[in-house]
């Protein structure tokens, strides 16, 4: 697993599991965001699937088929699937969450819009080595997707492998942990980043590369997608917003500027991604900005603490942005959750200064 960066105690179980000979077939494969879980999926699948195992040549069949996504024992499960679905009612949903019926088509079988699916995870591997289902983004499988997915975790057929990949893995039913096998990823350190950034080819400054390092929490992905959709530019343009709520004051404005630099994300990353959801793409623009916010906070915090300062109402900020993210989640309307939040923070700061 060479390429897999700064993830020793993560890498260190899924070795011992290989080289028992006795890898487990379903993993939670739980951390931040672009740590590198999909990345080690990947290797891991490339080695399960290749019959030469870890000795499989890097630049061989098995190793380019997955590079191209085109291996057809390697099946990786996302939200988008939906538009590809037989049943015209899922091809017509809004991509926020991963419907039992992808789970269908794709992995468990079972009836999907009237039409019975034979489960692919039961099928003869088409190159007979094994499968591997990689389920992307596992915490938007509902309950109801989560229970059906029980038995094919429980007992799966011989030599399929199943990895389900998530940031939130507290949303995964305590019936699915524990039929799986747990590799945790966290973020990497500030010698491991620093590596990383020499090689990431990022185009930004001095000042730039700082503030993202801050930011990214420890995330090449989360740096990567700080650089290429200037995130920098939005703290930037918060700023002077932000130096009036710590004075106390409402800055009426801030919710929708901070609406309008969520929307122009989400426009770009539709445009730049095939069969991307607008709606999905919002969320994650907000949860991006929230992140932010809460970076700021606690860095403020952080000074406070290192002057012997009062934290000048700075803890209960970070609960307000804590609670916008449950918000969100919950689908309340966007633009509600950030003119709350704003006027609440104000709210909190007035009363501290």
């Amino acid at each position: 697993m060479h390429r897999i960066l700064g993830q020793p105690k993560a890498i260190a179980t899924l070795t011992a599991g290989l080289r028992s000979g006795r890898v487990h077939h379903a993993w939670i494969f739980a951390g931040p965001r672009g740590v590198g879980k999909f990345t080690t999926a990947l290797e891991l699948a490339g080695i399960l699937l290749d019959p030469a195992g870890e000795n499989r040549d890097p630049r061989g069949e098995t190793a380019s088929l997955i590079e191209t996504g085109t291996h057809p024992d390697l099946h990786v499960i996302r939200k988008e699937l939906a538009l590809y679905s037989g049943d015209a009612a899922l091809r017509a949903r809004k991509l926020l969450n991963i419907p039992i019926g992808v789970l269908r088509e794709h992995m468990i079988g079972g009836d999907v819009g009237g039409k019975f699916i034979e489960a692919p995870a039961y099928k003869t591997p088409v190159l007979g080595h094994g499968k591997v289902f990689v389920v992307d983004e596992a915490e938007l499988i509902d309950q109801t997707g989560q229970n059906a997915l029980l038995k094919t975790l429980e007992e799966p057929p011989p030599r399929t492998y199943i990895i389900l990949i998530t940031n939130r893995p507290q949303r995964l039913l305590p019936t699915v942990h524990s039929r799986c096998q747990h590799a945790a990823f966290v973020p990497l350190d500030d010698e491991t980043m620093a590596r990383w950034f020499e090689t990431a080819g990022l185009e930004v400054d001095g000042e730039q590369q700082a503030w993202i390092t801050s930011y990214c929490g420890g995330s090449p992905g989360m740096a990567q997608l700080a650089a290429r959709y200037g995130f920098h530019g939005w703290q930037k343009t918060l700023d002077p917003m932000l130096e009036s709520l710590q004075r106390g004051r409402f800055p009426a404005q801030m919710g929708e500027t901070m609406a309008a630099l969520i929307e122009a994300f989400a426009v770009a990353w539709v445009k730049e991604h095939d069969n991307a959801s607008k709606d999905a793409a919002n969320k994650d623009g907000a949860r991006f900005l929230l992140s932010m916010l809460a970076a700021y906070a606690r860095d403020k915090l952080a000074d406070a603490v290192r002057e012997d300062s009062e934290p000048a109402g700075w803890p209960a900020v970070i609960d307000l942005v804590g609670a916008a993210e449950q918000q969100l989640h919950a689908n309340v309307n966007l633009k509600l959750v950030l003119e709350n939040l704003v006027a609440q923070w104000a709210q909190t700061t007035s009363v501290a200064v």
